[in-house]
């Protein structure tokens, strides 16, 4: 994420004041960077975590992000942090080391997957990513108040079983559409579109998209292309972060009569992280059966 912030001297000054600050009486503090990482920690923790999620705007370009003195607080005062990494969210690790706080807990959801700066750093969509994440949450949430841990393995549990449902639907879009080819406008639901076994076209224009930088001519062209020539059967794009090439896109993806799914890199206000994935997975079903939308 190509985060726009400026880590100044008088930062140092809001994290020394945000030391002061607690959660709620006898609940453990937990900062997300992004809002389904702070969904899940609030579904595992119950009513023991006091939870701020930082991004959590779906309105917002998440690359044109910029800390606040209010999160810069609360992530001093945080005993557990839950962030992406993979170069996501480069931010909160400069926020962190800025002032280091004992026996805090940082759970980085790339290293938990195995994923580095290389990869694609979207990995909340990768189904073996959240469940690693939740028994890391479990786990940080024990270490803190080992009274409750089997209040802690009981949530998760039930977290771990809500998200079967998703498992079955991913398999069975899988069985029924491997092989469908589609195409998207940044590789946000990457890893999503590989576990549905479909084949994903544009991945060169879709890396200088998520890198800021320029898709070459040719890369463009043959974009549209398969646009207009129904070389694919649905697009996808990033609906926080859409330029005027991408809108354009869109339109030329709606006009040729190819569906267009909308994702984001938030989790919608009002929806938990199962009913955000359950929500795109029917968008992606729909748009693969030509169902209207």
């Amino acid at each position: 994420m190509k985060t726009l912030i400026a880590l100044t001297a008088a930062w140092a000054v809001w994290f020394a004041a945000g030391n002061a600050a607690q959660a709620s009486e006898g609940s453990i503090s937990v900062v997300a960077a992004e809002n389904f990482y702070g969904d899940v920690a609030r579904q595992i923790g119950g009513d023991q975590v006091a939870v701020t999620s930082i991004l959590s705007n779906p309105d917002q370009d998440p690359h044109l992000f910029e800390i606040t003195p209010s999160a810069v607080r609360a992530l001093a005062a945080a005993q557990i942090v839950i962030y992406n990494g993979a170069n996501y969210d480069p931010w909160i690790e400069r926020l962190l080391a800025a002032a280091p706080r004992a026996k805090r807990i940082a759970i980085v959801a790339a290293e938990l997957a195995g994923k580095t700066p290389a990869n694609n750093p979207h990995i909340w969509y990768d189904p073996p990513t959240m469940p690693a994440v939740a028994k890391a949450i479990a786990a940080a949430l024990s270490a803190f108040d080992p009274g409750r841990q089997a209040y802690y393995a009981a949530r998760l549990n039930e977290f771990l079983t809500s998200l079967a449902p998703l498992q079955a639907k991913i398999a069975a879009i899988g069985a029924k559409y491997a092989g469908a080819p589609v195409i998207a406008s940044e590789p946000v639901f990457g890893y999503m579109a590989a576990a549905l076994h479909l084949q994903m076209h544009g991945e060169r224009f879709q890396l200088a998209i998520m890198n800021d930088t320029e898709p070459s001519a040719r890369d463009t062209a043959a974009f549209e292309r398969d646009l207009t020539t129904h070389a694919v059967r649905v697009m996808f794009y990033n609906k926080q972060a859409s330029d005027a090439l991408v809108r354009h896109l869109v339109d030329l993806a709606r006009a040729s009569g190819v569906p267009v799914v909308g994702v984001t890199e938030v989790c919608p206000p009002g929806r938990s992280y199962q009913q955000w994935i359950a929500s795109e997975l029917d968008e992606t079903e729909n748009a693969l059966t030509g169902l209207p939308r």
